[in-house]
């Protein structure tokens, strides 16, 4: 545990229990709203959360190589978080854009 000072473990810390309330908080969001695309943005949150997770517990065992492994997985779960957070936030846009729906006067009057 001496990789890291205290106050970067307390961000450190800190920074996992915001991800895990800000997960639960979209979760109710979408419970409360019935939209289920805000559930698939609590689910797209997971790869993030999985990722610090891996560098705390690398930092909490002073980086030894054995567990180099957890950078290799942090990186990984970095770039399918990135991918599956910007497919959450596309159908969360989506949802929200207007149905267009075909304008019957147009059809009648040709």
């Amino acid at each position: 545990m001496h990789a890291l000072s205290i106050p970067t473990w307390i961000i450190h810390v800190s920074s996992v229990i915001e991800w895990i309330v800000a997960i639960w908080l979209i979760w109710r969001y979408g419970e409360l709203t019935e939209n289920r695309n805000w559930w698939g943005l609590s689910f797209a949150m997971l790869p993030a959360l999985i990722s610090a997770m891996c560098a705390c517990t690398w930092h909490y065992f002073d980086n030894p190589e054995s567990l180099e492994w957890l950078v290799t997985l942090q990186a990984t779960m970095t770039l399918i978080g990135n991918f599956t957070l910007w497919a959450a936030a596309f159908l969360i846009w989506r949802s929200t854009k207007p149905v267009h729906t075909l304008n019957t006067e147009t059809i009648k009057s040709e």
